[in-house]
């Protein structure tokens, strides 16, 4: 339907980058989840045979799989693109701006959808056999009796793998668009400057590999090799680009905005780290020893505390790529951030893999030590989840800033003045949105849940001989609700991203939507770290809980801290995370509404 509005009012070639994109986008998380299904059981039958390396190098190369799918088809669709443009030109049936735009919409379209779909498909199935199988039956996590464990472990490749690639796929996308309009509308008589940013991407591109295949040969271990493979890419890259930059004789200003985005983007991570991984979560863990109101209240705190210091950086940040090259510096500084893209979703994929390892451990009954291994792995993927969420986050905030700007130069406006009043009314509106998704996406999360913890409960209660191992569950039909769910529950926040910009150009003119994106920005960004970290708060000090520590499992304090894990779930896994694509997607509409 949306391929024919734009046909309808911006031609056949714009249409037709728009499917490109959004094909694009779904055959990546196609791929993603497809390696994730068989990397899963690699690596659980590696942990079987108690070879922790294995297993561990089997969840990173699964993780591998997405993260260079993400990097080479973003390049390989984006610069087809572009070669379609410098062969036709004015024959193409429309400027370049607009085609570019329209690829980039169809990504964050179908982004959107997978991230909102598949946050609400892994979390309905999540809580659900949570809340009924370890809270009221007292039934280990992934234990086969349990109906809803197939459709959780599905919901990590669909929500955790499939979804996280896409929502990259897209500011990856995004960021490179807006640089390469940037650089055309500031740059018109210099070509390099289109091309920078392809450029760019394709030497962190190179800069992953290199990093991949030193971290084979380093003797360290798993934890300090996740983390230094992050710091090689970009040291590589760095590298790289400024030997590329001397070579093609470009402004060394414009490297200080490279280095830029780079700082930001092992700055952030540190910081969702510190958060979800450090002496917060300790502390989080014993405010349990009170009950799960108190873990409640503290998740809270951290999640707002944790928004401060990535958005104060980030304006840092965007001051100096500012500094350095002014809004296409801003852009500059967005693309070199996602520019080791490869390496950041190599981890990222590393986690979910690891955490349904450890559900078919569990299912297959393996044994208790094939189980330590993969919980192993997984205590170490929720913290480079919670990292690869808040690199996400703040790659959206310069993303979306140089989408803006790309908005500002097609409309001719330098200044937003605050004193008009249909800026002001744009700003609010724009506002609320984040809000309204946040709480639709929250709201179809529990609906799902609820239906899921009645099946559960139902099939507990009729099926003779569940509960002793006896008979099997019926696991196709809760399978089947977190698939209608996520599919029915997604169209809700889709259209009201979609429509809402549309509405505002239409009836407030384009002042007002340049205030709805600011508005929209502003919010969207500092909710969605405050969910994404305050979920992935309560979710480690759960972790830490069961490790031993305040009782370990089957205690109060982890009763408290389940309670507590299962309020997180939607906010990392499906709010959290959709905002930061919603305010690009929205500015990216309203570019080609420009």
């Amino acid at each position: 339907m949306i391929a024919a509005i734009i046909w309808h009012y911006l031609g056949t070639t714009a249409a037709a980058s728009f499917l490109f994109g959004a094909f694009l986008s779904l055959f990546v998380g196609f791929i993603g989840m497809s390696s994730a299904t068989k990397a899963n059981l690699f690596s659980a039958i590696a942990a079987k045979k108690n070879d922790e390396k294995k297993a561990f190098f089997t969840a990173i190369f699964g993780g591998g799989v997405m993260g260079f799918a993400v990097a080479s088809f973003g390049l390989l669709g984006l610069s087809s693109v572009f070669l379609f443009f410098i062969l036709y030109g004015e024959k193409s049936g429309a400027p370049l701006d607009v085609i570019l735009s329209s690829f980039s919409i169809g990504a964050s379209l179908v982004a959107f959808f997978a991230r909102v779909g598949g946050g609400i498909y892994t979390k309905s199935a999540d809580v659900g056999a949570d809340l009924v199988g370890k809270i009221e039956s007292g039934i280990p996590e992934d234990d086969i009796r349990n109906p809803a464990v197939i459709a959780d472990n599905v919901g990590d490749c669909v929500g955790d793998t499939a979804g996280m690639g896409a929502d990259v796929y897209e500011s990856y996308i995004s960021s490179m668009v807006s640089a390469i309009l940037l650089g055309i509308f500031h740059h018109p008589k210099s070509e390099i400057h289109a091309f920078l940013p392809m450029i760019i991407s394709g030497i962190g591109t190179i800069a992953s590999i290199f990093a991949i295949g030193i971290m084979m040969i380093l003797p360290l271990s798993s934890k300090a090799l996740l983390r230094s493979v992050t710091l090689l890419s970009v040291l590589f890259f760095t590298i790289m680009s400024y030997c590329a930059f001397n070579y093609l004789h470009i402004s060394s200003s414009l490297f200080g905005a490279v280095l830029v985005g780079c700082i930001s983007g092992i700055v952030i991570g540190a910081i969702t780290e510190y958060y979800t991984g450090s002496s917060p979560i300790k502390k989080l863990a014993k405010s349990c020893e009170s009950g799960a109101a108190t873990n409640i209240i503290y998740g809270l705190s951290i999640g707002m505390e944790s928004t401060v210091l990535p958005v104060i950086l980030l304006a840092i940040a965007v001051q100096f790529a500012y500094y350095f090259g002014e809004s296409y510096g801003v852009a500059i500084a967005a693309v070199a951030m996602l520019a080791t893209v490869a390496i950041v979703m190599t981890i990222d994929g590393y986690g979910p893999i690891a955490d349904t390892a450890g559900g078919i451990a569990e299912m297959a009954s393996f044994g208790k030590k094939a189980r330590e291994i993969t919980d192993k792995l997984d205590s170490l993927g929720n913290t480079t989840a919670a990292v690869g969420k808040g690199f996400a986050i703040g790659s959206a905030l310069l993303s979306a800033l140089g989408v803006f700007a790309a908005y500002a130069a097609r409309v001719n406006f330098e200044v937003l003045d605050l004193l008009n009043i249909q800026v002001l009314v744009g700003l609010f509106i724009g506002s609320t949105v984040p809000f309204l998704i946040s709480a639709l996406t929250m709201r179809s999360v529990g609906n799902a849940a609820l239906e899921m913890v009645a099946e559960v409960r139902r099939q507990f209660k009729e099926i003779t001989g569940l509960m002793e191992g006896k008979a099997e569950p019926d696991y196709e039909k809760c399978v089947q609700i977190s698939t209608r769910a996520s599919i029915r529950e997604m169209i809700l926040p889709g259209c009201i991203a979609i429509i809402s910009p549309v509405l505002i150009k239409l009836f407030l003119g384009k002042f007002a939507l340049g205030g709805f994106l600011v508005g929209a920005t502003a919010s969207g960004i500092l909710l969605s770290l405050f969910l994404a970290n305050g979920g992935g708060a309560w979710d480690n000090a759960k972790k830490y809980i069961e490790a031993g520590n305040f009782g370990g499992k089957g205690s109060p304090c982890h009763a408290a801290a389940v309670i507590g894990d299962t309020v997180g779930d939607p906010c990392k896994d499906t709010s959290g995370p959709a905002n930061g694509i919603l305010v690009k997607l929205m500015s990216m509409i309203a570019l080609v509404l420009s």
